[in-house]
Protein backbone atom coordinates (compact mmCIF):
# COMPACT_ATOMS: atom_id res chain seq x y z
CA UNK A 1 0.00 0.00 0.00
CA UNK A 2 3.27 2.37 0.73
CA UNK A 3 4.56 1.51 -2.12
CA UNK A 4 1.13 2.50 -4.50
CA UNK A 5 1.10 5.95 -2.52
CA UNK A 6 4.25 6.71 -3.37
CA UNK A 7 4.27 5.46 -7.12
CA UNK A 8 1.00 7.99 -7.38
CA UNK A 9 2.88 10.67 -5.24
CA UNK A 10 5.63 10.36 -7.78
CA UNK A 11 3.24 9.76 -11.11
CA UNK A 12 1.33 13.45 -9.94
CA UNK A 13 4.82 15.16 -9.83
CA UNK A 14 6.21 13.63 -12.74
CA UNK A 15 3.23 14.86 -15.20
CA UNK A 16 3.37 18.59 -13.26
CA UNK A 17 7.28 18.75 -14.36
CA UNK A 18 6.45 17.42 -17.67
CA UNK A 19 4.01 20.16 -18.19
CA UNK A 20 0.92 17.66 -19.03
CA UNK A 21 -1.31 19.40 -16.85
CA UNK A 22 -5.27 19.79 -18.02
CA UNK A 23 -6.82 23.08 -18.54
CA UNK A 24 -10.20 23.09 -16.63
CA UNK A 25 -13.17 25.49 -17.50
CA UNK A 26 -14.79 27.04 -14.35
CA UNK A 27 -17.92 29.11 -13.94
CA UNK A 28 -19.77 30.47 -11.84
CA UNK A 29 -23.32 31.32 -12.43
CA UNK A 30 -26.42 34.02 -11.24
CA UNK A 31 -29.64 31.78 -12.50
CA UNK A 32 -29.18 31.89 -16.20
CA UNK A 33 -26.05 34.70 -16.52
CA UNK A 34 -22.43 33.96 -15.77
CA UNK A 35 -20.66 35.98 -13.60
CA UNK A 36 -17.11 34.80 -13.40
CA UNK A 37 -15.37 32.17 -15.73
CA UNK A 38 -11.87 30.75 -16.25
CA UNK A 39 -10.04 28.63 -18.35
CA UNK A 40 -6.67 27.87 -16.47
CA UNK A 41 -4.35 25.27 -15.98
CA UNK A 42 -2.42 24.95 -11.86
CA UNK A 43 -0.41 22.98 -9.81
CA UNK A 44 0.38 23.26 -6.71
CA UNK A 45 3.91 22.76 -4.55
CA UNK A 46 2.87 21.47 -0.72
CA UNK A 47 5.09 21.13 2.18
CA UNK A 48 3.81 18.23 4.71
CA UNK A 49 5.64 16.65 7.56
CA UNK A 50 6.03 12.88 7.95
CA UNK A 51 6.90 11.37 11.28
CA UNK A 52 10.42 11.71 10.24
CA UNK A 53 11.00 14.24 7.87
CA UNK A 54 9.21 16.94 5.49
CA UNK A 55 8.19 16.05 2.25
CA UNK A 56 7.13 18.23 -1.34
CA UNK A 57 4.83 17.12 -3.11
CA UNK A 58 3.45 18.27 -6.72
CA UNK A 59 -0.37 18.17 -7.43
CA UNK A 60 -1.73 19.14 -10.60
CA UNK A 61 -5.41 20.44 -10.46
CA UNK A 62 -7.54 17.78 -12.23
CA UNK A 63 -9.91 17.79 -15.36
CA UNK A 64 -12.46 16.24 -12.56
CA UNK A 65 -12.15 20.07 -10.80
CA UNK A 66 -15.81 21.02 -10.33
CA UNK A 67 -17.44 24.51 -8.95
CA UNK A 68 -18.68 24.34 -5.37
CA UNK A 69 -21.90 25.99 -6.27
CA UNK A 70 -22.46 26.41 -2.06
CA UNK A 71 -19.31 28.61 -1.67
CA UNK A 72 -18.91 30.20 -5.39
CA UNK A 73 -21.21 33.15 -5.17
CA UNK A 74 -22.08 36.64 -7.52
CA UNK A 75 -21.80 39.21 -5.83
CA UNK A 76 -22.06 43.34 -6.47
CA UNK A 77 -21.44 46.23 -4.32
CA UNK A 78 -18.47 46.17 -1.27
CA UNK A 79 -19.11 42.28 -1.45
CA UNK A 80 -16.95 39.88 -3.10
CA UNK A 81 -17.58 37.20 -5.89
CA UNK A 82 -16.41 34.02 -5.03
CA UNK A 83 -14.79 31.45 -7.39
CA UNK A 84 -14.55 28.43 -4.91
CA UNK A 85 -13.39 24.93 -7.32
CA UNK A 86 -13.04 21.82 -5.48
CA UNK A 87 -10.97 18.54 -6.18
CA UNK A 88 -10.56 14.66 -4.61
CA UNK A 89 -11.57 14.47 -1.01
CA UNK A 90 -11.48 18.00 0.84
CA UNK A 91 -9.10 19.87 -1.33
CA UNK A 92 -10.03 23.25 -3.29
CA UNK A 93 -9.03 26.45 -4.66
CA UNK A 94 -10.90 30.03 -4.08
CA UNK A 95 -10.69 33.07 -5.68
CA UNK A 96 -12.29 36.42 -4.48
CA UNK A 97 -12.64 39.22 -6.57
CA UNK A 98 -13.75 43.06 -6.12
CA UNK A 99 -14.40 45.45 -8.22
CA UNK A 100 -14.00 49.24 -8.07
CA UNK A 101 -16.48 50.00 -10.83
CA UNK A 102 -13.86 50.59 -13.57
CA UNK A 103 -11.55 47.13 -12.91
CA UNK A 104 -12.14 44.06 -11.27
CA UNK A 105 -9.02 42.34 -9.53
CA UNK A 106 -8.24 38.79 -7.30
CA UNK A 107 -8.47 40.33 -3.76
CA UNK A 108 -7.36 37.05 -2.54
CA UNK A 109 -6.18 33.92 -3.38
CA UNK A 110 -7.06 30.77 -1.16
CA UNK A 111 -5.74 26.76 -1.43
CA UNK A 112 -7.47 23.95 1.01
CA UNK A 113 -5.71 21.03 1.08
CA UNK A 114 -6.93 17.76 3.54
CA UNK A 115 -3.43 16.06 4.36
CA UNK A 116 -5.60 12.52 5.44
CA UNK A 117 -5.64 11.96 1.52
CA UNK A 118 -2.85 9.10 1.32
CA UNK A 119 -3.03 9.54 -2.21
CA UNK A 120 -1.33 12.81 -2.37
CA UNK A 121 0.43 13.06 1.32
CA UNK A 122 1.45 9.66 2.37
CA UNK A 123 2.76 9.13 6.05
CA UNK A 124 1.85 12.64 6.90
CA UNK A 125 2.15 13.22 10.93
CA UNK A 126 -1.27 15.36 10.26
CA UNK A 127 -4.33 14.65 8.95
CA UNK A 128 -5.99 18.19 9.23
CA UNK A 129 -7.47 20.44 6.22
CA UNK A 130 -5.11 22.82 6.11
CA UNK A 131 -6.06 25.94 4.64
CA UNK A 132 -2.94 28.90 3.49
CA UNK A 133 -4.36 32.50 2.15
CA UNK A 134 -2.63 35.04 0.12
CA UNK A 135 -4.08 38.62 -0.51
CA UNK A 136 -0.72 39.72 -2.91
CA UNK A 137 -1.84 38.09 -5.79
CA UNK A 138 -1.75 40.85 -8.47
CA UNK A 139 -4.15 39.77 -10.78
CA UNK A 140 -6.09 42.40 -12.49
CA UNK A 141 -8.03 44.05 -15.47
CA UNK A 142 -10.00 46.37 -16.65
CA UNK A 143 -13.92 45.78 -16.75
CA UNK A 144 -15.41 43.90 -19.42
CA UNK A 145 -11.83 42.38 -20.64
CA UNK A 146 -10.75 39.18 -20.28
CA UNK A 147 -7.34 38.36 -17.98
CA UNK A 148 -4.89 36.53 -20.10
CA UNK A 149 -1.60 35.21 -19.01
CA UNK A 150 -0.48 32.00 -20.30
CA UNK A 151 2.99 32.35 -19.30
CA UNK A 152 3.34 30.53 -15.76
CA UNK A 153 2.78 33.09 -12.76
CA UNK A 154 3.61 31.84 -8.92
CA UNK A 155 2.42 32.55 -5.68
CA UNK A 156 3.39 31.51 -2.25
CA UNK A 157 0.74 30.93 0.39
CA UNK A 158 2.39 29.69 3.36
CA UNK A 159 3.96 26.79 3.32
CA UNK A 160 2.27 25.93 -0.49
CA UNK A 161 2.93 27.75 -4.32
CA UNK A 162 0.42 28.08 -6.80
CA UNK A 163 1.27 28.23 -9.73
CA UNK A 164 -0.92 29.52 -12.83
CA UNK A 165 -0.85 28.76 -16.43
CA UNK A 166 -2.28 29.20 -19.62
CA UNK A 167 -5.03 31.42 -17.64
CA UNK A 168 -7.87 33.43 -19.46
CA UNK A 169 -10.80 34.46 -16.78
CA UNK A 170 -13.35 37.57 -16.37
CA UNK A 171 -15.53 38.38 -13.06
CA UNK A 172 -18.91 40.86 -13.82
CA UNK A 173 -19.05 39.53 -16.75
CA UNK A 174 -21.79 41.45 -18.89
CA UNK A 175 -22.63 38.00 -20.90
CA UNK A 176 -22.16 34.19 -20.77
CA UNK A 177 -19.16 34.32 -22.82
CA UNK A 178 -15.26 35.82 -22.32
CA UNK A 179 -14.85 38.87 -23.57
CA UNK A 180 -12.43 39.22 -27.09
CA UNK A 181 -11.29 42.24 -25.41
CA UNK A 182 -7.48 41.41 -23.34
CA UNK A 183 -5.83 42.82 -20.18
CA UNK A 184 -2.79 41.02 -21.00
CA UNK A 185 -0.39 40.46 -18.11
CA UNK A 186 3.07 41.58 -18.06
CA UNK A 187 4.66 38.15 -18.37
CA UNK A 188 2.90 38.15 -21.77
CA UNK A 189 4.20 41.53 -22.92
CA UNK A 190 7.55 40.59 -22.30
CA UNK A 191 7.64 39.08 -25.78
CA UNK A 192 9.56 41.10 -28.72
CA UNK A 193 6.22 40.39 -30.64
CA UNK A 194 4.05 43.78 -29.54
CA UNK A 195 0.95 42.81 -27.55
CA UNK A 196 -2.75 43.57 -29.27
CA UNK A 197 -6.30 43.08 -27.73
CA UNK A 198 -7.73 42.73 -31.46
CA UNK A 199 -5.76 40.80 -34.08
CA UNK A 200 -2.54 39.44 -34.09
CA UNK A 201 0.21 41.88 -34.73
CA UNK A 202 1.53 43.09 -38.07
CA UNK A 203 4.60 42.44 -39.01
CA UNK A 204 6.20 46.04 -38.62
CA UNK A 205 5.36 45.74 -34.88
CA UNK A 206 7.47 42.50 -34.78
CA UNK A 207 10.34 44.77 -33.69
CA UNK A 208 11.21 46.36 -30.69
CA UNK A 209 13.48 49.50 -30.71
CA UNK A 210 15.10 50.90 -28.49
CA UNK A 211 13.53 54.18 -26.52
CA UNK A 212 15.01 56.46 -25.82
CA UNK A 213 15.18 58.58 -22.79
CA UNK A 214 11.80 59.72 -22.02
CA UNK A 215 11.39 63.97 -21.94
CA UNK A 216 10.77 64.47 -17.90
CA UNK A 217 6.92 65.73 -17.47
CA UNK A 218 8.56 67.86 -14.29
CA UNK A 219 7.33 67.13 -10.96
CA UNK A 220 4.48 65.75 -9.93
CA UNK A 221 2.10 67.08 -6.98
CA UNK A 222 1.75 65.73 -3.84
CA UNK A 223 -1.35 64.42 -3.15
CA UNK A 224 -3.13 63.41 -0.07
CA UNK A 225 -4.81 59.87 0.49
CA UNK A 226 -6.33 58.08 3.09
CA UNK A 227 -8.28 54.94 3.48
CA UNK A 228 -11.17 55.05 5.92
CA UNK A 229 -12.45 52.18 7.53
CA UNK A 230 -16.85 50.93 7.78
CA UNK A 231 -16.89 52.90 11.13
CA UNK A 232 -15.53 56.12 9.57
CA UNK A 233 -12.20 56.04 11.14
CA UNK A 234 -9.08 56.60 9.15
CA UNK A 235 -7.10 53.47 9.01
CA UNK A 236 -4.07 54.79 6.37
CA UNK A 237 -2.74 57.82 5.25
CA UNK A 238 -0.33 59.17 2.77
CA UNK A 239 1.42 61.86 0.89
CA UNK A 240 3.47 61.68 -2.13
CA UNK A 241 4.09 62.82 -5.58
CA UNK A 242 3.98 60.02 -7.58
CA UNK A 243 5.57 59.33 -11.35
CA UNK A 244 5.30 56.11 -13.49
CA UNK A 245 8.52 55.20 -15.40
CA UNK A 246 7.10 52.55 -18.45
CA UNK A 247 8.10 51.15 -21.65
CA UNK A 248 4.92 49.66 -23.82
CA UNK A 249 4.45 49.30 -27.41
CA UNK A 250 3.34 52.67 -28.89
CA UNK A 251 0.54 52.58 -31.70
CA UNK A 252 1.33 55.81 -32.65
CA UNK A 253 5.03 55.59 -33.33
CA UNK A 254 4.85 51.94 -34.23
CA UNK A 255 7.67 51.05 -31.59
CA UNK A 256 8.59 50.50 -28.29
CA UNK A 257 8.78 53.47 -25.68
CA UNK A 258 9.68 54.74 -22.48
CA UNK A 259 7.90 57.42 -21.18
CA UNK A 260 7.32 59.22 -17.69
CA UNK A 261 3.64 60.08 -16.56
CA UNK A 262 2.53 61.59 -13.80
CA UNK A 263 -0.31 60.34 -11.22
CA UNK A 264 -2.38 63.88 -11.09
CA UNK A 265 -4.06 64.40 -7.31
CA UNK A 266 -7.01 66.43 -8.03
CA UNK A 267 -7.96 63.80 -10.56
CA UNK A 268 -7.30 60.57 -8.37
CA UNK A 269 -9.51 58.58 -5.86
CA UNK A 270 -8.38 56.68 -2.53
CA UNK A 271 -9.99 53.50 -1.48
CA UNK A 272 -8.39 50.39 0.32
CA UNK A 273 -8.82 48.31 2.76
CA UNK A 274 -6.58 47.55 6.17
CA UNK A 275 -6.49 44.37 8.48
CA UNK A 276 -4.76 43.01 11.12
CA UNK A 277 -0.93 42.02 9.34
CA UNK A 278 -1.64 43.58 5.50
CA UNK A 279 -3.36 47.03 4.52
CA UNK A 280 -3.67 48.03 0.78
CA UNK A 281 -4.07 51.61 -0.97
CA UNK A 282 -5.62 51.88 -4.58
CA UNK A 283 -5.34 54.96 -6.22
CA UNK A 284 -7.71 55.46 -9.23
CA UNK A 285 -7.31 58.03 -11.74
CA UNK A 286 -10.29 58.76 -14.35
CA UNK A 287 -11.06 55.30 -14.64
CA UNK A 288 -7.85 54.63 -16.72
CA UNK A 289 -5.21 54.18 -14.14
CA UNK A 290 -5.16 52.01 -11.14
CA UNK A 291 -1.89 51.93 -8.93
CA UNK A 292 -2.17 49.23 -6.09
CA UNK A 293 -0.17 49.49 -2.72
CA UNK A 294 0.37 46.45 -0.45
CA UNK A 295 1.09 47.45 3.03
CA UNK A 296 2.48 43.89 5.42
CA UNK A 297 3.07 43.69 8.79
CA UNK A 298 5.34 41.23 10.51
CA UNK A 299 3.96 41.12 13.93
CA UNK A 300 6.91 39.29 15.58
CA UNK A 301 9.44 42.48 14.54
CA UNK A 302 6.23 45.06 14.63
CA UNK A 303 8.18 45.98 11.60
CA UNK A 304 5.61 46.69 8.27
CA UNK A 305 6.90 47.53 4.89
CA UNK A 306 5.52 47.61 1.61
CA UNK A 307 5.33 43.92 -0.05
CA UNK A 308 3.52 44.34 -3.07
CA UNK A 309 3.03 46.95 -6.13
CA UNK A 310 -0.05 46.37 -9.18
CA UNK A 311 -0.71 49.06 -12.30
CA UNK A 312 -2.98 48.76 -14.57
CA UNK A 313 -3.10 51.49 -17.12
CA UNK A 314 -5.40 51.87 -20.17
CA UNK A 315 -3.74 54.14 -22.18
CA UNK A 316 -4.92 55.41 -25.79
CA UNK A 317 -1.52 55.19 -27.63
CA UNK A 318 -1.29 51.42 -26.07
CA UNK A 319 -1.64 48.54 -27.63
CA UNK A 320 -3.64 46.58 -24.96
CA UNK A 321 -3.71 47.98 -20.97
CA UNK A 322 -0.74 48.31 -19.26
CA UNK A 323 -0.27 45.81 -16.55
CA UNK A 324 2.36 45.30 -14.07
CA UNK A 325 2.65 43.54 -10.63
CA UNK A 326 5.34 42.51 -7.81
CA UNK A 327 4.01 41.04 -4.84
CA UNK A 328 7.59 40.16 -3.23
CA UNK A 329 9.13 43.73 -2.84
CA UNK A 330 10.70 45.04 0.23
CA UNK A 331 10.06 48.87 0.30
CA UNK A 332 9.27 51.61 2.67
CA UNK A 333 10.51 49.87 5.89
CA UNK A 334 9.72 51.24 9.35
CA UNK A 335 8.38 51.06 12.84
CA UNK A 336 4.71 49.86 13.79
CA UNK A 337 3.48 52.89 15.17
CA UNK A 338 5.44 54.96 13.45
CA UNK A 339 4.90 56.25 9.80
CA UNK A 340 8.06 56.21 7.00
CA UNK A 341 9.19 59.54 5.24
CA UNK A 342 11.27 59.94 2.32
CA UNK A 343 11.90 63.58 1.02
CA UNK A 344 13.81 63.10 -1.52
CA UNK A 345 13.49 61.30 -4.84
CA UNK A 346 13.27 57.27 -4.82
CA UNK A 347 12.76 55.00 -7.34
CA UNK A 348 10.98 51.83 -6.61
CA UNK A 349 11.63 49.21 -9.14
CA UNK A 350 8.63 46.27 -9.76
CA UNK A 351 9.34 44.93 -13.21
CA UNK A 352 11.35 45.66 -15.98
CA UNK A 353 8.99 47.44 -18.01
CA UNK A 354 7.91 49.61 -14.86
CA UNK A 355 9.42 51.64 -11.84
CA UNK A 356 7.52 54.27 -9.44
CA UNK A 357 9.46 57.47 -8.82
CA UNK A 358 8.09 58.66 -5.15
CA UNK A 359 8.95 62.52 -3.85
CA UNK A 360 8.34 64.12 -0.58
CA UNK A 361 6.46 60.36 0.50
CA UNK A 362 4.83 60.24 3.68
CA UNK A 363 2.88 56.90 4.44
CA UNK A 364 1.54 55.11 7.41
CA UNK A 365 -0.46 51.83 7.10
CA UNK A 366 -1.28 50.69 10.61
CA UNK A 367 -1.53 51.94 13.78
CA UNK A 368 -3.16 55.90 12.75
CA UNK A 369 -5.02 57.59 15.56
CA UNK A 370 -6.10 61.27 15.63
CA UNK A 371 -5.93 61.43 12.13
CA UNK A 372 -2.31 62.25 11.64
CA UNK A 373 0.53 61.24 10.78
CA UNK A 374 2.95 59.30 13.80
CA UNK A 375 6.47 60.07 14.41
CA UNK A 376 8.43 59.71 11.00
CA UNK A 377 11.32 57.32 10.63
CA UNK A 378 13.43 59.08 7.99
CA UNK A 379 15.03 56.94 4.68
CA UNK A 380 18.37 56.96 4.23
CA UNK A 381 18.92 59.56 1.47
CA UNK A 382 17.00 62.04 3.81
CA UNK A 383 19.46 60.88 6.53
CA UNK A 384 22.43 61.80 4.25
CA UNK A 385 21.23 64.66 2.85
CA UNK A 386 21.06 66.42 7.17
CA UNK A 387 24.99 64.91 7.55
CA UNK A 388 25.88 67.18 4.29
CA UNK A 389 25.45 70.45 5.79
CA UNK A 390 26.60 69.19 9.26
CA UNK A 391 29.69 67.68 7.95
CA UNK A 392 30.81 70.91 5.93
CA UNK A 393 29.92 72.73 8.87
CA UNK A 394 32.19 70.73 11.00
CA UNK A 395 34.78 70.97 8.16
CA UNK A 396 34.42 75.01 8.07
CA UNK A 397 34.70 74.82 12.44
CA UNK A 398 37.95 72.86 11.88
CA UNK A 399 39.44 74.60 9.12
CA UNK A 400 38.68 78.34 11.26
CA UNK A 401 40.36 76.63 14.46
CA UNK A 402 43.47 75.81 12.27
CA UNK A 403 43.71 79.24 10.76
CA UNK A 404 43.53 80.56 14.86
CA UNK A 405 45.94 78.59 16.56
CA UNK A 406 48.41 79.33 13.47
CA UNK A 407 47.63 82.80 13.89
CA UNK A 408 48.19 82.40 17.56
CA UNK A 409 51.70 80.56 17.37
CA UNK A 410 52.91 82.49 14.61
CA UNK A 411 51.93 85.74 17.04
CA UNK A 412 54.04 84.09 19.99
CA UNK A 413 56.94 83.54 17.91
CA UNK A 414 57.17 87.84 16.89
CA UNK A 415 56.38 88.77 20.27
CA UNK A 416 60.08 86.14 21.21
CA UNK A 417 62.06 87.88 18.87
CA UNK A 418 61.68 91.33 19.99
CA UNK A 419 62.71 90.75 23.91
CA UNK A 420 64.99 92.67 25.87
CA UNK A 421 68.51 91.34 25.94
Amino acid sequence: MKLSHALAALIIAWFAVLGCIQAVTLEVNDGNSTCIKAELSASFSITYNTSSSTRTVQVPLPDSTTVDTGSSSCSTGDRSSWLVAVFGPGHALGLSFSTNGSVYSVTNLTLQYNLSDTSIFPEAKSSDVVTVVTDSVGILATINTTYRCVSPTTFGLGGATVIFSDMRLEAYMPGNDLSPTESVCMADQGSTTAPTTTAPPTTARTTTTAAPAPTPPGTPERGTYSVIKSNGTVCLLAQMGLQFNVSYFSLSQNKTIQELVNLTPNLTSASGSCEASSASLVLTQEQTTTLNFTFTLNSTSNKYHLSGITLLANWSDATAPFTASNTSLDYLQSTLGRSYMCNAEQTLAVVPAFSLNTFRLQVQPFKVTTNQFATAEECRMDQDQMLIPIIVGAALAGLVLIVLIAYLIGRKRSHAGYQTI
